[in-house]
């Protein structure tokens, strides 16, 4: 684990596993489905707690750069218990969005070869709709990225930061053009979050907005990586802000050229529907080669964070030896990486069991969604209890250390909160169906419970030493490879 990134690689890393233009070209009309016109708004609302998120995890980062970020933070804060909860929803929340996402992958590129005329591989027609297909060409993709992924952090940046060029200057064309040329009249209702129909839709919405910002944090986890801990910090928040801006310019965009039911219709062939309505081929086609280069960066850059999450726990013990093997030559936790490939691709399998790609999609984002909101929750809890000191220390430290941070977690737990009430009293009996709230409540509700079997195991089995302190282990206690190919120590994290 060289330490040779800097700020560009923290914002490549961190934007390729936010995805926006996956967010944009898949996920507008699900929250359509939710907000109707006012996803702008929505997006815009959701916007002000994730940035309370971003403030906390760079002020805790400040003091402690860790790869385990939150599960570091948050077991040194708050307790290990709910530390290692964090660690944990952050890992199989990962593996988990990485399966699904494979499966997106694999239909993306499906849509691409019909686009080129191919439709059919020995009799097998290449359906993009189709789960099995999908996950069949998404685990190919899945098997690509984690190589690119072992072989090192600094190559697969490099190969990120060119697929975001390339995808931002293809969405950003298009949606300029809509803007000018689409037909649908604006609306200042559409920043109008009061005009949502419904506590229910509006809550819903916020945790799917939540769930678009998601990856920004991935700039925090190959912090023994970085040059600076600030270059990690400066990396998230800058793709951040640059994330909300391209949300913004997608939802006024679609929304100037389609309906809300024609959203509603086209679901994850939104963005392919606006290059048809805009060019003719072979330019309708790009909007597509960039939706499969998002998509590709956001599966190789999930992968990147989630096994450098599992090496953070696995110094403290709290998961087995094999999580923190790093490669002699590459520096990274290869046999890691190559576990959570293989955890993901069996669960992208078995995820064939939901026969339609769309219902596969939002079954997935709306669990992992309320995980996303609790382990982001927990983040900005801890560092207002870290940093409680400074409502001694005047109003500014006081709303940069403790009020913003205690206010955007308060907010992501209500809404979660509000969000199990509703989904435990929206059905009266169980279906694998994303519109069954008991179905919706299983994925998370099964995640905390393993979580906390994994915890009782590691604390009374393992006898990890992280139970008894809460305390993460800093990087120097493990030996990582150096610039020169060498083998040495990594500077131990400073305070500050």
């Amino acid at each position: 684990m060289r330490r040779s990134l800097g700020v560009r690689d923290g914002v490549a890393i961190a934007a390729s596993s936010t995805a926006a233009t996956t967010s944009i070209g898949i996920g507008m009309g699900t929250l359509a489905a939710y907000a109707g016109r006012q996803t702008p708004a929505l997006l815009l609302l959701s916007f002000v707690p994730i940035l309370g998120i971003a403030l906390s995890y760079a002020r805790l980062n400040r003091t402690e750069p860790n790869c385990g970020s939150g599960y570091t933070w948050v077991g040194r804060s708050i307790g290990p218990w709910p530390g290692f909860l964090t660690g944990w929803v952050v890992l199989v929340g990962n593996v988990i969005f990485m399966a699904y996402t494979g499966a997106v992958t694999g239909s993306v590129v499906l849509q691409f070869l019909n686009k080129m005329g191919l439709d059919s591989v020995f009799g097998v027609r290449l359906d993009p709709a189709s789960t099995g297909i999908s996950t069949a060409v998404g685990l190919v993709a899945l098997v690509a990225v984690t190589v690119t992924a072992i072989t090192g952090v600094r190559a697969a940046t490099r190969l990120q930061m060119w697929l975001l060029i390339f995808e931002y200057v293809v969405l950003l064309g298009f949606c300029g053009v809509a803007l000018i040329t689409g037909d649908q009249p604006f609306s200042l209702s559409w920043l109008n979050p009061f005009a949502i129909g419904s506590p229910q839709g509006l809550a819903q919405g916020m945790v799917l907005a939540v769930f678009f910002y998601w990856g920004w944090d991935a700039a925090y986890s190959v912090n023994e990586e970085t040059r600076s801990a600030s270059d990690a910090a400066r990396g998230g928040l800058i793709a951040l802000v640059a994330m909300l801006g391209l949300f913004l310019v997608g939802a006024f965009a679609f929304q100037r050229v389609m309906s809300t039911g024609e959203l509603l219709r086209n679901g994850p062939q939104a963005l392919t529907f606006l290059g048809s309505r805009l060019a003719p081929e072979p330019w309708a086609s790009l909007p597509l080669a960039a939706l499969m280069c998002s998509a590709f960066a956001s599966l190789q850059s999930s992968v990147i964070p989630t096994a450098r999450g599992a090496l953070a726990m696995a110094r403290d013990r709290t998961l087995g030896p094999v999580w923190q093997r790093v490669h002699p030559r590459y520096g990274s936790p290869a046999a890691g990486t190559l576990l959570i490939m293989a955890v993901a691709a069996l669960l992208a399998v078995l995820a064939v069991g939901i026969p339609k790609l769309n219902d596969m999609i939002l079954t997935a984002v709306n669990s992992i969604g309320l995980t996303v909101a609790l382990y982001y929750g927990l983040t900005a809890l801890a560092c207002a209890v870290r940093f409680r000191g400074s409502l001694r220390a005047g109003p500014v430290r006081a709303l940069r250390d403790v009020v913003v941070p205690a206010a955007s977690a308060l907010t992501l737990f209500g809404l979660g909160g509000y969000l199990v009430w509703d989904y435990a009293t929206m059905s009266d009996h169980f279906a694998a169906s994303p519109d069954n709230g008991w179905f919706l409540l299983t994925l998370p509700a099964a995640l905390v419970l393993l979580g906390l079997a994994v915890a009782a195991w590691a604390k009374w089995g393992r006898r990890a030493p992280y139970f008894r302190t809460g305390r993460g282990t800093d990087a120097d206690t493990i030996n990582l490879p150096m610039d020169d190919g060498g083998i040495g120590r990594a500077p131990a994290p400073s305070e500050g």
